[in-house]
């Protein structure tokens, strides 16, 4: 869908047109799922917090100031939901060795993302994945990342150098 295509969506979406959403919605879905998945390592979890994002953005899209705004406006909402599912969770983490859910029926139509490189990435800090799945999942530059998150991009730049260093380092190993 180019961008002319999804601001006339997102103005009629403003207008209670609730196809118009539904079809914002079908574009969005899986970048959505992906990052809350990768971000909360819990396919439940990140299909709640997608729920959530989605119902609360239906909502409130008529506060969207800037149509083109749309897809980083949602992912901020998203964000933000993470964060608070983040922080409600004990420090319980996957033991390396535990198999994790499989992906395959919810990405049957592209490459899965390989087991080693699932586990990597669950060994990173919670910032360092959110900012890792921002950049190349959703696609943000660090200028968008550092807005999502309230810090500097030349902070998200050093966050994101040093978690794909680690990464490299980890799947090297």
């Amino acid at each position: 869908m180019d961008t002319n295509e999804l601001i006339n969506l997102v103005l009629l979406a403003k207008q209670k047109d609730t196809k118009a959403f539904a079809m914002l919605y079908e574009e969005i879905y899986m970048d959505l799922y992906r990052y809350a998945y990768y971000t909360l390592k819990n396919p439940y979890d990140a299909e709640d917090v997608v729920s959530d994002t989605v119902t609360d953005a239906f909502y409130g899209i008529h506060s969207l100031k800037k149509p083109e705004s749309f897809k980083s406006w949602i992912f901020t909402i998203l964000s933000a939901k993470c964060k608070r599912k983040l922080k409600s969770y004990t420090k319980k983490t996957i033991p390396l060795d535990e198999e994790l859910p499989s992906m395959e029926p919810i990405f049957e139509n592209e490459t899965i993302i390989r087991q080693d490189i699932r586990k990597a990435l669950l060994q990173l800090s919670d910032i360092e994945r959110i900012i890792i799945n921002l950049s190349i999942i959703v696609g943000f530059s660090s200028k968008e990342i550092g807005i999502q998150l309230h810090i500097n991009h030349n902070t998200v730049r050093s966050i994101q150098s040093r978690a794909l260093m680690k990464l490299k380092k980890i799947l090297m190993d």
